[in-house]
């Protein structure tokens, strides 16, 4: 005999997926014909499968405690997908509970449209022309940047991805393993697209991009405009140039406009942090920092703790996964206890993110130390703020205030929020924010408190690398509609 709660789920199921594959190739218009990308509470759903498209909503009412399905926000969709749109980011999540506000006999495509009104120009594109991005090295952040600009290129009217400039490799075959280190990745996995190396052009075809490979020693030697890059904007990721005098180099190359620094810079470079810091990127001169992926991570947490809470003074320790910096094996190196094998030890060092903490928020100056702690992890790192706040708080009205910042306001796509008791940290491979809020783990005394805050060190912080490069490109899209606590 037939069980008939079994029946009942596995039908539930069933119209989940269908309504999920149905999704698909809308999401898949908005974003390549108009530009418009849609998320729901803050994950894209553009490029997903239907599994995963179904995890997102059963994320949301294990996050948020809101009660979300496919059939809520199917037609949602469908409303959208008729309307003659303008780029732009749209939450289905937070336009339904604007929605469901109005009460559950509201017309559904009314109230999309009176919602998305602002956004109904029909106006095809953010920038006449594409925005031209040279990527100078192509290690671990170069090559996520690149997966990141390619995956965006959309209708191809907003960054494009025109170089790549490495040292030229010893063997015949160095264009060949570029590619391979592209397509393939020992802790993100394949490449989703295709890769075709012009051996004759010295250049990779990736998803139709045609990136152009461009040898040099030195960002003084190259005339980008001989490839016909113009007013690029080029992303250091080597991290052998710190200060302005050094950095300066690649903005005297014809072509290049201005510089980013995918780490902290030296001396009078401003550090920025997006979503913090960012409004004044475009007025900070030709040299710029993307800060530290430990400074992107914890900046946004701390601003949100400071602005509801007051921070007095604190203590920030990460627990950094290891780099290509650190030895395979035991072997010299010029820091204390780097030279000691990474895969085996847990090694004590140093971190500059503290105090690079003030850049951003000029009120925290001073009042915050750092120290860091390799671990045997290839990626994910964690970051424990151990902080003295201004007044008394509660694990309740603590948590309530950073899951309120990751639903409304200017810091939505930098900081994420879990609640949950059994995450590590191999669940967060691939989150785009800049940081994720382990709610379980929130500890506080009236006015001290410890917040755990998870970060991929790699994709999260290139995530947050290439929206300062939007910023820049003047490619910042409107998020839409403004976040709303779906269970306030």
């Amino acid at each position: 005999m037939t069980d008939p709660t079994h029946d009942s789920h596995l039908a539930d199921w069933t119209e989940s997926a269908h309504l999920a594959e149905d999704m698909i190739p809308r999401l898949g218009r908005l974003y390549r014909d108009r530009g418009v990308i849609i998320t729901i509470f803050g994950h894209s759903l553009v490029n997903k499968t239907p599994i995963e498209i179904i995890q997102l909503h059963e994320k949301a009412q294990e996050n948020f405690q809101v009660e979300i399905s496919l059939s809520d926000t199917h037609p949602v969709l469908e409303a959208i997908a008729g309307l003659d749109l303008s780029p732009a980011r749209i939450d289905i999540g937070n336009l339904f509970a604007q929605l469901l506000a109005q009460g559950r006999d509201a017309n559904i495509a009314e109230g999309v449209a009176a919602a998305l009104a602002s956004i109904c120009t029909g106006r095809a594109s953010i920038r006449p022309q594409p925005q031209d991005v040279v990527l100078y090295g192509f290690g671990r952040i170069g090559r996520l940047v690149a997966r990141i600009l390619v995956g965006k290129t959309g209708r191809g009217d907003a960054l494009r991805l025109r170089a790549i400039v490495v040292r030229k490799g010893s063997g015949k075959d160095d264009l060949e393993k570029r590619a391979s280190l592209l397509r393939r990745d020992s802790v993100h996995g394949h490449f989703a697209g295709t890769i075709t190396v012009d051996l004759e052009g010295e250049a990779l075809i990736v998803n139709g991009n045609r990136i152009q490979v461009i040898y040099s020693d030195g960002p003084d030697e190259i005339d980008y405009t001989e490839y016909g890059i113009r007013d690029a904007l080029i992303v250091d990721n080597t991290g052998k140039w710190r200060t302005r005098e050094e950095l300066s180099l690649h903005v005297k190359a014809p072509g290049a406009a201005k510089v980013i620094l995918t780490a902290p810079g030296k001396g009078d470079v401003t550090n920025f942090v997006y979503g913090v810091n960012h409004q004044g990127l475009r007025a900070a001169g030709d040299v710029i920092s993307a800060a530290s992926c430990t400074t992107n991570a914890i900046v946004p947490v701390l601003k949100v703790i400071q602005g509801d809470f007051g921070i007095v003074a604190g203590h920030m320790e990460s627990c950094h996964s290891f780099t290509s910096d650190q030895n395979l094996i035991d072997n010299y190196h010029k820091k204390d206890r780097r030279g000691r094998a990474a895969t085996l030890n847990m090694v004590v060092t140093e971190t500059g993110a503290a105090k690079a903490v003030a850049a951003a928020l000029p009120e925290l100056a001073g009042r915050l130390t750092g120290n860091a702690v390799r671990v045997p992890t290839p990626n994910v790192s964690l970051a424990i703020l151990n902080l003295h706040l201004s007044r008394s708080t509660s694990v309740e009205e603590l948590n309530g205030s950073l899951r309120a910042a990751s639903l409304e306001g200017d810091l939505q796509n930098q900081i994420d929020y879990v609640n949950s008791r059994e995450v590590v940290s191999s669940d967060f491979v691939g989150n785009r924010f800049a940081g994720i809020v382990d709610a379980q783990a929130t500890i506080v005394n009236g006015e001290y408190c410890v917040l755990y805050v998870w970060y991929d060190n790699e994709f999260g912080y290139s995530r947050q690398v290439v929206r300062c490069l939007e910023e820049l490109a003047g490619l910042v899209m409107p998020n839409i509609p403004q976040r709303v606590d779906p269970n306030p």
